[in-house]
């Protein structure tokens, strides 16, 4: 059985008195790629940030590599890319990367080879040098992605790390996530785009702050008798396709 290397236990948040996420209860298995999926407003980006630990809940509890989120021991073993990109426009997409390797401690040698290693992984060493102030959507989207990898984390967050990335590199970085996943990374990512959906070992469909299925894509198709994944989900949200 596959060991599980986050627990979410009946986690509930509220914001002003809205519920965004329900008593969410999940096992998150180390090595695989998770998926968060469902559309705008279903508690994705809430859930991550817990996960995270920047967050805390108003009931239940997460833990992470054993650890009772949110926890200062886990923090430097996850990496995590938001959906807004928090970059220093003014400065390089060098110096960027230079400035978090340091505060996730790599030094000398080790930063700059981790430096070089990431921006080749999402095709921007032409523009290394380059102020991010001057990078489009898509790059600094790209950049974010190579900031949460360069510290080789044990625990890789994404929420919506392909938007606005054009389709050969999207699919260059899922063949990535797919071989840092045999390498022992857990990832969780969150998104709404179903081929992305089919790529994930293991899917977690949320409604309306809650859990409506998780499973491995090809048993979600396989219990519902749908043939995609967005019939799938219809089918647990209650909604006739």
């Amino acid at each position: 059985m596959t060991e599980s290397c986050i627990q979410i236990e009946q986690l509930t948040k509220k914001f002003n008195k809205k519920t965004i996420l329900n008593e969410i209860t999940l096992d998150i298995p180390c090595a695989k790629i998770t998926g968060l999926l469902g559309p705008s407003g279903a508690g994705k980006t809430t859930l991550i940030k817990q996960i995270a630990g920047m967050d805390t809940s108003d009931q239940g509890h997460i833990y992470v590599l054993s650890k009772k989120m949110p926890s200062l021991d886990i923090i430097h073993r996850i990496g995590y890319m938001a959906q807004s990109d928090a970059l220093y426009n003014e400065l390089s997409a060098y110096d960027n990367l230079d400035f978090f390797a340091q505060l996730y401690g790599l030094k000398g040698k080790i930063k700059k080879q981790r430096i070089y290693e990431v921006i080749e992984l999402v095709d921007l060493t032409a523009d290394l040098r380059k102020k991010v102030s001057k990078y489009s959507g898509g790059m600094k989207r790209r950049l974010s992605l190579a900031i949460a990898l360069v510290h080789q984390p044990e625990i890789l967050l994404l929420d919506e790390p392909t938007v606005g990335i054009d389709p050969v590199l999207r699919q260059s970085i899922w063949s990535e996530l797919e071989i840092l996943s045999n390498q022992g990374t857990t990832i969780i990512v969150t998104t709404h785009v179903m081929d992305e959906a089919e790529k994930c070992h293991q899917l977690a469909m949320l409604r309306n702050g809650r859990i409506i299925a998780f499973d491995t894509p090809n048993k979600l198709l396989e219990n519902t008798e749908t043939k995609s994944i967005e019939e799938a989900f219809l089918y647990y949200g209650g909604v006739k396709a």
